[in-house]
């Protein structure tokens, strides 16, 4: 096997993780090569809403990595030619214990330039919700939404045109010891080495994973395309929201809104649903999603499933007609215990798994604390 240039840092995986590392790394003036095993990014930093979330987040860490990734997001998007699509979070609390937890959100420092509208100022500001017996609304000026299927591609190619990072798509790592790595077409050397591979949790590494745990999350997605001139203000959310996402679930009146909503909506809480929709540059609507763990999720997608999403989003917002064009199923690790674990296997080596389904929104944070630690 022939021996490549050395780099400063080799990065296993180009999904948004594996991209965070490499601009945070070029940003230092290191010399980065990618390698995918893929021959493009397929997974699912291209098949989620694109949905840079900050809001909700868990507090501590999570918050704060995606308090800063959003920043890292609005710096480099114009650059890469990503479109910001929207902004901003619309979450509409339907039952008086949702509010109640929203007030308790308000109350921390998450909440900070956050709104809690009432009725009448949310169908001014949003008149596209579904307000009927609505509580409030949640309004967060942080959210930024991008076409995830594209930006990741363009993210790519400003970082391969405009930071020199190398890219190896198509090559599988066999085998990590820094500062050699070896892959199935030859042997590559670092100083460092931040292996990003997301589902690949059986792969290298295997050994150190399996204390954590971890399990598969399988996701359904749909793209549904409303009436003409249909707009959304921002990216919508609800009341199942509250009782997933850790800023509100961790709060002591979400305890009350499950308690109701396992009465109310068990079938969607089985199966892991909550209302999240943002729109594309067409006009359509990127729609989901669901939940289900296992150690190898099967590759078929229940109508049922698909049923229950559509359900809450016409009672979320005042759709007339719409038709759905698109279905899907996305996959990431999942951790009962952290959002995201960075593990060290040697002083030069970084093992990096978002376990939250939260990379869009906390990578580039990530990425800086994983250089921290080197």
């Amino acid at each position: 096997m022939a021996r490549s240039p050395a780099f400063d840092l080799i990065v296993v995986g180009a999904g948004i993780v594996g991209l965070a590392h490499a601009y945070t790394a070029a940003k230092r003036r290191l010399k980065v090569c990618v390698v995918e095993r893929d021959a493009a990014c397929v997974g699912a930093s291209i098949r989620n809403f694109g949905f840079i979330t900050v809001t909700g987040q868990g507090a501590g860490d999570t918050w704060r990595r995606a308090r800063r990734a959003r920043e890292v997001w609005g710096e480099i998007a114009p650059q890469a030619g990503i479109a910001a699509l929207h902004h901003g979070l619309y979450l509409t609390a339907s039952r008086p214990q949702a509010l109640k937890v929203l007030e308790e959100f308000m109350a921390t420092e998450m909440g900070e330039a956050c709104e809690l509208l009432d009725v009448r100022e949310a169908a001014r500001r949003a008149p596209v919700l579904q307000l009927d017996g609505a509580q409030g609304v949640l309004y967060s000026p942080h959210e930024m939404r991008v076409e995830s299927r594209t930006a990741i591609g363009l993210l790519t190619r400003w970082l391969a045109e405009a930071h020199g990072v190398v890219f190896r798509f198509g090559e599988a790592v066999l085998e990590v010891a820094t500062p050699r790595v070896r892959t199935a077409r030859g042997v590559l050397h670092a100083e460092r080495v931040a292996v990003c591979t997301n589902t690949a949790i059986n792969g290298l590494f295997a050994e150190r994973l399996a204390p954590h745990d971890l399990r598969l999350c399988l996701l359904h997605m749909l793209r549904v395309m409303p009436e003409p001139g249909f707009q959304l203000p921002g990216s919508v959310m609800a009341d199942l929201s509250l009782v997933r996402y850790h800023g509100y679930s961790k709060l002591p009146a979400a305890a009350a809104l499950l308690e109701q909503l396992q009465r109310e909506e068990a079938e969607s809480l089985a199966n892991g649903i909550h209302l999240i929709v943002v729109q594309s540059a067409d006009g359509s609507l990127v729609v989901g999603d669901s939940h289900h763990y296992s150690a190898a999720p099967e590759p078929f997608a229940d109508q049922r499933v698909d049923d229950l999403i559509l359900r809450h989003l016409h009672g979320t917002l005042k759709l007339e007609a719409c038709a759905v064009t698109e279905r899907w199923v996305g996959i990431y690790p999942s951790s009962a215990r952290t959002d995201c674990l960075i593990d060290q296997p040697d002083d030069a080596t970084r093992l990096v798994i978002v376990t939250s389904g939260t990379g869009a929104s906390t990578a580039f944070g990530i990425a800086e604390d994983t250089f921290a630690s080197w």
